[in-house]
């Protein structure tokens, strides 16, 4: 279910919020208290981020509440990550996910990147192969040494 769901540019003043919503977003996968604090340098988003020329930040909104946000970051002319996707923990499965994901893929077109990287969480390795991405590799977590994560190609 996807109607209702809108996408707005992230504001300066959206860092605290987004920060916030990371966190409850993957605390949902039920990570220990000692796994969230590892994350929380690697999850806060601040204004600085938000503005920057080479980032592109969307809100999605329902019913005038944000209920996810993605972040996408050019790595070089032709290519980004996408740095950040996080859903509100009760809208997940809600069809939230699949509108930021569609409105970032169409804002990396826009900025004339070819190809989004997307480091996975394993609980959203799945989204990711659904919405068209195909897994090339892992990367090493920058929160938790050693960690190695699921890495997807998107070619947009």
């Amino acid at each position: 279910m996807t109607s209702g769901i809108s996408c707005r540019s992230a504001r300066e003043a959206d860092a605290p919020a987004l920060t916030a919503l990371a966190m409850r977003s993957k605390a949902h996968w039920g990570y220990s208290a000692e796994f969230m604090d590892a994350c929380r340098d690697e999850l806060t988003c601040s204004a600085d981020d938000i503005v920057s020329p080479d980032t592109a930040y969307l809100v999605a909104e329902l019913a005038g509440r944000v209920a996810g946000y993605a972040a996408l970051v050019r790595l070089d002319p032709q290519t980004a990550d996408l740095e950040a996707m996080f859903v509100e923990p009760e809208m997940i499965g809600s069809g939230v996910g699949k509108v930021l994901m569609r409105e970032i893929v169409s804002q990396a077109r826009d900025m004339g990147v070819r190809r989004i990287l997307i480091q996975a969480d394993p609980n959203a390795a799945e989204f990711y192969a659904a919405a068209g991405a195909t897994r090339c590799g892992e990367r090493e977590s920058d929160s938790v040494p050693g960690r190695m994560l699921p890495l997807y190609r998107l070619d947009v």
